[in-house]
């Protein structure tokens, strides 16, 4: 079953992760102090970052994490915002490729 992809801007890690862990119901599943975070739910995946060209707040790109995906693909809608289609495998990739010391598994 696919998954919504949400990904936010902030310049408040942690004060975000404390937030949205309260929201979710559930802790990161992946969290690098100072930079990233990530939640998957039944339903929902939703990552925060700590991203200096983009404004606090702001909506970075939304997707689909979809278990049929063969790739990591992106492509913007009419509206300009980018749409990821990818899987918890290629997530996880991408995560240990940015920040090694994660370890990440989906």
């Amino acid at each position: 079953m696919r998954k919504l992809h949400i990904a936010i801007s902030t310049d408040r890690i942690e004060a975000t992760v404390a937030d949205y862990s309260r929201r979710l119901g559930v802790p990161p599943c992946s969290y690098i102090e100072g930079a990233y975070a990530l939640w998957r739910t039944d339903s929902l995946n939703v990552s925060v970052r700590q991203d200096p060209d983009s404004a606090p707040g702001s909506l970075r790109h939304l997707g689909w994490e979809d278990p049929s995906a063969e790739a990591f693909t992106q492509d913007t809608d009419v509206n300009g915002i980018v749409w990821e289609r990818f899987s918890a495998e290629h997530q996880a990739e991408e995560i240990n490729a940015l920040w090694p010391e994660a370890r990440y598994r989906p």
